[in-house]
């Protein structure tokens, strides 16, 4: 089905900077929307329930996958993370365009339901640089950021599946990638022709 807004889903191994370059987008752009997923593991520094997720308990989230409820769930780093289909669709039926955060085997099954989802994969630009930004992160022990790197050799070479792929070497020229990428997607015909509909019909352009 061809909604009214985008999807935008954004995909990358832990340290890459995905979580930066969303927030700062959401915070430069208002007509893009956060998706916030359902997760089993707790809250992280000053996250908050229903902003950066829907925290919430092992036999509520089974309840949800056993009524259908999640676009895609997957276990990432021994957690349960989960994307509700029918709050994705209720805001792009509306006309906004969401972006999610979410590890590369969700981006691919919401590419499979969500046909028009455009697919952003944001890459380290080495891999000295990602162990340096998760360790500067101080939220991981030592075998966890082990664990981390492990998962990202397998993550990376996913890229070759996304529309899209950004290197965040320097943040604010990943960040005009980012906006680029957004930008483009409202230039399409589909999406100029529903925007701009009064203009296409005096240009007799149907």
């Amino acid at each position: 089905m061809d909604y009214p807004g985008n999807l935008f889903v954004v995909a990358a191994p832990s340290g890459a900077g995905k979580s930066s370059l969303v927030k700062a987008l959401l915070e430069l752009d208002s007509r893009v929307q956060p998706s916030v997923s359902h997760t089993t593991r707790p809250p992280r520094g000053q996250e908050k329930h229903g902003r950066e997720y829907f925290f919430v308990s092992e036999p509520e989230f089974d309840a949800m996958v056993l009524s259908d409820g999640f676009v895609e769930w997957a276990f990432v780093h021994g957690q349960r993370y989960g994307t509700s289909k029918k709050a994705i669709e209720e805001r792009i039926a509306q006309g906004a365009d969401v972006i999610l955060e979410i590890d590369f085997q969700g981006a691919l099954s919401i590419k499979r339901i969500f046909t028009n989802a455009v697919l952003i994969f944001i890459l380290p630009p080495s891999w000295e640089e990602l162990r340096s930004r998760l360790e500067r992160r101080g939220e991981d022990a030592p075998d966890v950021i082990e664990l981390r790197l492990q998962n990202a050799a397998t993550e990376m070479t996913q890229a070759r599946e996304f529309d899209f792929v950004i290197i965040n070497e320097l943040f604010e020229r990943a960040l005009f990638d980012l906006k680029a990428i957004v930008h483009a997607q409202r230039l399409k015909f589909s999406a100029q022709r529903r925007a701009r509909a009064d203009t296409f019909k005096a240009l007799n352009i149907t």
